[in-house]
């Protein structure tokens, strides 16, 4: 599992499209906290909205693109290897229950580091770091990744994840929004099972996010490992 994730991790940092989605996350981490303090002198804000608003243009980005940003770089990341028969080296050296977890972990990390760094960067001009903001972007972040390895196990074509992935990373926020203030009793309750729900507190009901990302993983574990290769 080591070797499967430090191998997904390293080679995410050599990819173009990894490279410009950096870019958009640094810039968007500079630019948002650095004119975000002109807002304090225009706007009437709560104490605990002016703490937060150096990250928001940050927590607003993951909200609305981090879906499409994370199955942009990783809608492949199960399927390409039993596309291009790699799988079959792999399940002699470890377990296909090692394998998914080594791909989820490899780029959680990666996404980790993205994000640590983003809001080292905003810290430059607020001063600190909130931990709940942090602590719902490092939840959010981990059931996107989740959904994707997810799609990827089931999806066997990496060029059906691509489109699939464009789809979901734009329906996925519109879709979440509108359940979670919406007033249709029908649907109401999916709200429960998307992460939008428990980022609309500000408290530490984000952590109910990652049980629902590790029960995606479990499915996408057993999905894998009934998948002949």
């Amino acid at each position: 599992m080591y070797v499967i994730a430090k191998r997904e991790f390293f080679s995410l940092f050599k990819s173009i499209k990894s490279i410009i989605v950096i870019a958009i996350l640094f810039l968007t981490s500079f630019y948002s906290a650095k004119y975000s303090g002109n807002l304090l002198s225009e706007v009437e804000l709560s104490s605990f909205e002016q703490e937060n608003i150096y990250s928001a243009g940050l927590m607003l980005l993951i909200l609305l693109f981090g879906m499409l940003f994370v199955t942009g770089l990783s809608h492949d990341t199960i399927n390409r290897e039993t596309h291009e028969r790699t799988i079959r080296f792999l399940v002699t050296r470890t377990s296909k229950s090692s394998i998914v977890a080594g791909k989820f972990f490899g780029i959680l990390l990666f996404w980790i580091v993205c994000l640590i760094a983003s809001f080292l960067l905003i810290s430059v001009f607020s001063q600190r770091i909130s931990p709940l903001i942090l602590g719902q972007t490092m939840s959010l972040i981990t059931y996107q990744i989740a959904l994707t390895v997810l799609l990827s196990t089931i999806v066997s074509r990496p060029a059906f994840t691509m489109f699939l992935g464009v789809i979901v990373g734009i329906a996925f926020p519109i879709i979440s929004f509108w359940l979670v203030f919406g007033s249709n009793s029908w649907f109401g309750w999916i709200k429960f099972i998307t992460p939008f729900y428990y980022l609309s507190k500000d408290d530490l009901t984000y952590l109910f996010i990652l049980p629902l990302a590790a029960a995606l993983i479990g499915i996408a574990t057993q999905l894998f490992k009934r998948r002949e290769c």
